[in-house]
Formats: structure tokens, sequence, C-alpha cells
């Protein structure tokens, strides 16, 4: 027997949780992704610090630190556009869905996913990196 492993929040979204509930989310995310970028900025100096700027793995370790703060950027604007959007939609602006600001809320649950993974990895690289210096 097979079985598969569902995500409760998507099975909420498709549920039809609150739109409090989803902004909350989405607070959240914003509030972790500020944490990662000050985890960024201490790895920047954690690499710097260690003088490795003549290794080629340290070196793609701050190319990869410093995409990772440029992703986060971008991830954070879409949060709050994502916000915005909320704001619009609880406003009663006319041409906006409760669906379409679900969907997005599903696609901005799965790139926080993805990016928790990531960095999580990234973050595995650079404290391997630094302990054998």
């Amino acid at each position: 027997m097979t079985t598969t492993k569902t995500n409760t929040k998507a099975a909420l979204l498709l549920l039809g949780a609150s739109l409090e509930l989803l902004h909350q989310e989405s607070m959240e995310w914003l509030d972790i992704v500020a944490f990662w970028k000050d985890e960024t900025k201490f790895f920047a100096n954690l690499l710097k610090n260690k003088k490795t700027t003549g290794s080629e793995y340290a070196k793609m370790l701050e190319n990869l630190d410093k995409i990772h703060e440029n992703l986060f950027d971008y991830l954070e604007d879409d949060i709050i556009l994502h916000e915005k959007l909320l704001s619009r939609l609880h406003k009663g602006e006319k041409g906006l869905s409760d669906w379409d600001y679900r969907e997005k809320h599903r696609s901005l649950g799965e790139r926080m996913d993805l990016f928790t993974t990531d960095f999580r990895e990234f973050k595995k690289m650079v404290f391997g990196y630094v302990k054998k210096l």
C-alpha cells in the first residue's frame, strides 16, 4: 500500500482557510526572510574574516551568499506585493478574486519551502568549510 504525504498548509488553502490566517503566514515569511538576510551578512563576514579569498571554494561560497541575498530581496518584494493584493481584495476592488490570492499564496509557500531547503544546504556548506580551516 502506498501513501502520499500531504502538505497541511496547502490543504488548508484548498479548504478555504481564512484570509487572516494566510496574512499571518505571509507576515511569518517576511520575518523568516529578514532573518535569512541577517544570516547571509553573518556568513559574508565569517568568510571574509577567515581570509579565505584565495580558495576557489571560498569564492563560490561568497558568490552563493550574494545570490541568496539578492534572491531574498526578490522574495521579500513578492511577499509584500502579495500582501498589497490582499489589501486590495479586502477593500473589495473589482476584478480581484479570492482564488487568485490563494493560488499566489500557495505558489509563494512553495518558493519559501524551496528557499528553506536551499539555504539550509548553503549553511551546511559554509559551516563545513569554516570547520576545516
